[in-house]
This record gives C-alpha cells, structure tokens and sequence, in this order.
C-alpha cells in the first residue's frame, strides 16, 4: 500500500487497500499450500483468495470503476483493470482445479495489478473526483 499522496484516507480507497493487504496475505497461504505439495490445502486456499478477491473486484467494478469509466482519460486503463480481474479469476480457477503450475502467474500477475490500483488509479481518483463524485461512489459500492 502506498502512503504517499494520502488517498488512503478516502473511506472507499481505504477500505479497498486494506482488502488488498487481505487478499496479498490469502495468497501467501495458497503458496504455502502449493509449494507443500498439499491439494487439499490448496484448494481450501484458493476458497479463501476468491472468498476475499470476488467481493472485492466487484465493489471496485460497480462503485469506483464505474464511476471513473465515465471520464474519458480513464476509459481504457479502467477497462484493462476489469480484464485483469477476468484473468485473476481464471487462474484461481485453474490452480483450484489442480493447475498448480500456474500459480506463479496468478501471483504475478496479482501483486502487479494491485501495484496499478494503489499506485496508479487510487492516487488519480484523488485528484480527478470531487464531492458528489465520491458520494456516487460510496452509494454505489456493496458494503463488505
């Protein structure tokens, strides 16, 4: 999570770090479980990761994103971030299923789409809306 321009402090963007955090620690146990040769571990694991990363990919998708998606500037870096979300479901997916080779892609490809909302969209949302903006958004975003 970064600290440095403070948008952290907006509820929303808050709540969605701290899940963030959540979902990155799920995953160091799917790892754990993965590297320890136990599928049953891992797909008690993997129920925890899409336990945490669905409800939340939602409330980013139906609160935040769609709120953003309407600025023209954000269109295409917001849809990108929902694609990914697709992706990371679908290798969850596969590694429930037994695919446990692909997991180092789920994690990878987790850790730096987490990188581009808490460092990149969260930062510009920010800045790029203002009061009513964000009073959509907190109406719109499922409560956890």
């Amino acid at each position: 999570m970064c600290t440095y321009c403070g948008c952290e402090s907006i509820a929303v963007i808050g709540r969605f770090m701290a899940e963030h955090t959540e979902i990155v620690n799920a995953a160091g146990r799917l790892r754990r479980a993965v590297e320890g040769g136990d599928p049953a571990g891992v797909e008690r694991a993997c129920d925890e990761v899409a336990a945490l990363l669905s409800p939340h990919t939602q409330a980013e998708e139906v609160g935040l994103f769609s709120v953003m998606r309407r600025q023209e500037e954000f269109t295409e870096h917001i849809d990108s971030l929902c694609a990914e979300h697709t992706t990371l479901d679908e290798q969850l997916a596969a590694v429930r299923a037994g695919d446990h080779d692909r997991f180092e892609e789920f994690w990878h490809d987790l850790r730096h789409h987490i990188d581009r909302e808490d460092n990149g969209l969260f930062p510009a949302s920010a800045i790029a809306l203002d009061g009513p903006d964000w009073d959509e958004v907190d109406g719109a975003t499922p409560a956890p």
